[in-house]
């Protein structure tokens, strides 16, 4: 006698039939993911296996395969330099000014963009802040070396005018995090203000119609409905931003790093290209790699669970 079918199978039974009807539906968006997916594969996921090398005293001639293993030296001697600790608070710092200072700047030209009702000089300002994006940071190094030049530039020509001193700019540890700021706001704040100014055309109108006949102001009407509207978009961003809180650009500094302000400047990425590439040191500087992608790990889960807990958006 046959057996009877049971419940379990037939949900299985559906759900691979909705799984074949999805792919069948969709084919030809699953077929358009394909080269993204490939591209996660080969540069994001295969070169993981290289960080082996932080448990290895690696040799370039021998491999991966070939070099010996040391277990958590790399990560010992990493927290015994004092070089690395103070590079360390270096990029911790420069990271902190950069969420604190950087992050809310497309924020708030989101806003002031989306006051604008002139259309015609709204799409000028915003062509006017988007260009910097496009400029390399080789570029933008050679701007800000003209711009604080201690001979020829209008800063300092401006200070003159009152009678100051000239001050090297790039030549001074207390400058030179502000100036990697600064030059990072104005290059990348107008690029950031795109995802702002798509979520604030979803606001609805009738909100703010409804909020002009309370006699709100426009102010009232930033603080009630835009903000608390675009808010989850704003947690989102906040979380995939302290994702790469250590990750602040080798490019970025490196075009301004000179061993005058190198004391105050350096970070990372800078040491491990000085460390690990020129000075071959490849298992030590991957043990950092890897200490650092791990930080960011954690911070993406912290912020994660706390945006969840606040807004109710999360990344997972």
């Amino acid at each position: 006698m046959a057996s009877k079918i049971q419940p379990s199978d037939k949900v299985r039974y559906v759900q691979r039939h909705e799984v074949g009807s999805n792919l069948r539906k969709y084919k030809a968006l699953y077929l358009l993911s394909i080269p993204g997916i490939l591209y996660f594969i080969v540069f994001k996921y295969v070169p993981l296996m290289g960080s082996v090398m932080a448990f290895q005293n690696y040799n370039l001639f021998k491999g991966i395969t070939g070099s010996p293993w040391v277990g958590l030296d790399n990560f010992i001697r990493m927290f015994e330099y004092d070089e690395f600790l103070k590079i360390f608070m270096n990029t911790l710092l420069i990271g902190l000014y950069d969420i604190v200072i950087a992050f809310p700047v497309p924020i708030i030209l989101a806003l002031l963009l989306n006051e604008v009702r002139k259309m015609v000089y709204k799409r000028i300002l915003q062509t006017v802040v988007y260009m910097p994006h496009f400029l390399s940071w080789v570029i933008i190094g050679g701007i800000a070396v003209g711009i604080l030049s201690p001979t020829t530039g209008i800063v300092n020509t401006m200070l003159g005018w009152f009678g100051m001193e000239p001050v090297y700019f790039l030549g001074e540890n207390s400058y030179i995090r502000s100036i990697l700021i600064s030059s990072g706001v104005w290059k990348d704040a107008g690029w950031g203000t795109i995802i702002y100014l798509a979520a604030l055309a979803g606001v609805n109108p009738e909100l703010y119609e409804a909020a002009k006949i309370d006699g709100a102001s426009r102010w009232k009407q930033t603080t009630a409905i835009t903000i608390p509207t675009i808010m989850p978009t704003i947690a989102i961003m906040f979380l995939l931003h302290i994702g790469h809180f250590l990750d602040f650009g080798f490019e970025r500094v490196y075009v301004f790093l000179n061993s005058l302000n190198s004391e105050s400047g350096e970070i990372l990425d800078t040491y491990i290209y000085r460390v690990g590439l020129l000075g071959k040191q490849y298992s030590y500087t991957t043990a950092i790699g890897l200490f650092k992608s791990l930080i960011g790990l954690v911070l993406i889960m912290i912020g994660n669970r706390l945006s969840k807990k606040a807004t109710g958006e999360s990344l997972y």
